[in-house]
């Protein structure tokens, strides 16, 4: 292992995608969504501990997740549990760990990496994930990893690269594009030259710094002013100073966008982002009806093709639904054509308007 090498994993998103299961005290990075025995942020854990040193692995969240994750990860070193004063979109949180990292280990690589991602070959991501670290440090690169896209997904950001390799399967970058409606989705697949964004970056720590003081100078100073205290007591209290004066950026709008020094790899390792009910329902085991169930005690009755998450503790039955997403809480229960499941985040967005946060 390469002692240079580290993972930033960031976990401090609601997944209100997924409500009601994901709530924001206790979110879907937390949840075992796919029944598999461990949770999100634990199967993202072991999949980066397979070839970074654990003592190089952080996990960026919010204060009130920090007790879960300690729970969660108790092989995680608690020094590098992370706690970000409140939520400002991803660019801060990687201006944060860089800062930090510099600090200590100018020579630092980093892997910027969500924790509620499903992986289905390690193996395979393990040698990209190298590969992307080597060409990172090499040629002084951003480097994302781009799924080949299987359909015209809706729900997913598109990267479209130079059709010329630079390297062994490496392209520079033409363009990002958030989230597409159908037809333009459809044209980015049949051109060949578009994958899904998975929200994966690697970087030599050094390279991120350089392109926060060119392209969001703002934010660079402020992080920049409080670089005595990190690493140090004094951390926290130099972040509830930082914070509330930082802009709320993603990382592809402050830096990925604008940097000329961008590529991608292709690659198929059985990556989901897991977003919404649907891509749960695309990799959980199916009945000869197609319906994908997650729970014990559920009587399925002439449904065809839905999606079912329920809890072990009621018996529910279900009869005549065919396309439906269906998920029982012990406080909720949702019924939702899956076609519409883009639409939750407004349902979710309703209950709060009509009544309240409680059920959040």
């Amino acid at each position: 292992m390469n002692e240079h090498n580290y993972v930033a994993i960031l976990a401090g998103g609601i997944g209100s995608r997924f409500w009601p299961k994901s709530r924001t005290p206790f979110p879907k990075q937390f949840l075992d969504i796919l029944n598999t025995g461990k949770t999100l942020i634990q199967s993202t854990f072991d999949r980066y501990a397979a070839f970074i040193p654990k003592e190089n692995i952080f996990i960026i969240t919010v204060a009130e997740y920090v007790d879960i994750v300690k729970k969660q990860l108790p092989e995680a070193d608690i020094k590098n549990i992370l706690a970000e004063p409140s939520r400002k979109n991803t660019a801060p949180c990687i201006a944060y760990i860089s800062f930090k990292l510099m600090q200590n280990d100018p020579e630092a690589s980093l892997i910027v990496a969500p924790s509620d991602h499903l992986v289905l070959d390690n193996a395979e991501f393990e040698r990209v994930a190298i590969q992307a670290l080597g060409f990172a440090a090499h040629m002084r690169a951003f480097v994302t990893l781009g799924i080949k896209p299987t359909y015209p997904n809706t729900g997913y950001g598109y990267i479209q690269h130079e059709t010329l390799a630079v390297a062994d399967n490496i392209f520079k970058v033409k363009t990002f594009t958030e989230k597409p409606n159908t037809e333009l989705a459809k044209a980015f697949i049949a051109s060949g030259d578009f994958l899904w964004n998975a929200g994966i970056f690697i970087w030599k720590v050094k390279q991120v710094l350089h392109a926060f003081e060119e392209y969001q100078p703002e934010m660079y100073e402020l992080f920049a002013a409080e670089l005595p205290h990190y690493n140090t007591p004094e951390e926290q209290a130099a972040l509830e100073r930082i914070y509330p004066l930082c802009t709320n950026i993603s990382i592809d709008y402050a830096i990925m966008e604008r940097a000329n020094n961008v590529y991608v790899i292709p690659s198929s390792f059985g990556w989901s982002d897991l977003g919404t009910w649907n891509s749960a329902y695309d990799n959980l085991e199916k009945d000869y009806l197609g319906n994908a169930v997650a729970g014990e005690n559920v009587m399925i009755i002439d449904a065809t093709k839905c999606m079912v998450s329920a809890t072990n503790h009621k018996l529910l039955v279900l009869q005549g639904l065919d396309d439906f997403i269906v998920v029982d809480t012990k406080d909720v229960l949702l019924i939702c054509k899956k076609d519409k499941e883009q639409q939750i985040k407004d349902y979710v967005a309703e209950v709060r308007r009509n009544i309240g946060d409680q059920y959040l």
